[in-house]
Parts: structure tokens; C-alpha cells; sequence
């Protein structure tokens, strides 16, 4: 699959701020190689608190390797001409600031 506009706007979409996707999950939604590449990370579990571990299928893991779809997020706005640092200068949190991203969707 190519990115292309309408792709990126429904991968955009897809992304909520909260989690990490792994490379089988960017090949399959169509994330670019070169972008896994560019923002994929090794994260650790903190196991100090139930927001700071990692689950996947519904199990602790110490480390994973992915992408933030925060991260995701930022790079798809700027493939589309968002300005994300403009749009989430006032959002608290990732959550929000993947919702002002999404929301300048509508100013395309």
C-alpha cells in the first residue's frame, strides 16, 4: 500500500495517543518502512504503575519495539501540511493532542 493523502487521513484517524504499534501493525495499516525506521523505539516496561506497563495481548512485557502512535500522529500532520505544533500548543496529553491533530482534518 502507498501513502498517499486519504491514506494518511485515515491512519491519522486510527492513532489515539496511547499506544505503541508494532511493525507488523505499521506494515499492515501502511506506514512507510523508512518511518518505522525513523520513529521506532525500544521501550521498557515501568511496572511502578498499571500506566507505565506494557501489555500485548493482554500480558505484561518487560520490552517492546514500535512506534508511539503519538509519534505517528506528528509525522502523518506533517505529510498532510498540518502544523501540529500550532494545532496542540494547548492540549493536556497525548490523548488530546492526537485529537487536535485529528481535528485539523476538517481545514484541508
Amino acid at each position: 500500500m502507498n501513502l498517499n493523502p486519504i491514506t494518511a487521513q485515515f491512519l491519522l484517524l486510527k492513532c489515539n495517543g496511547n499506544e505503541i504499534w508494532d511493525e507488523e501493525t505499521c506494515r499492515k495499516e501502511g506506514v512507510p518502512e523508512s518511518w518505522f525506521e525513523e520513529l521506532s523505539e525500544n521501550f521498557e516496561s515501568g511496572f511502578d504503575t498499571d500506566k507505565n506497563t506494557i501489555y500485548v495481548h493482554g500480558r505484561m512485557v518487560n520490552q517492546f519495539r514500535g512506534v508511539l502512535d503519538l509519534h505517528l500522529a506528528y509525522k502523518l500532520a506533517e505529510y498532510l501540511g498540518i502544523d501540529w505544533q500550532r494545532a496542540t500548543q494547548a492540549a493536556l496529553g497525548r490523548q488530546a493532542e492526537v485529537a487536535a491533530i485529528q481535528a485539523e482534518l476538517d481545514e484541508l
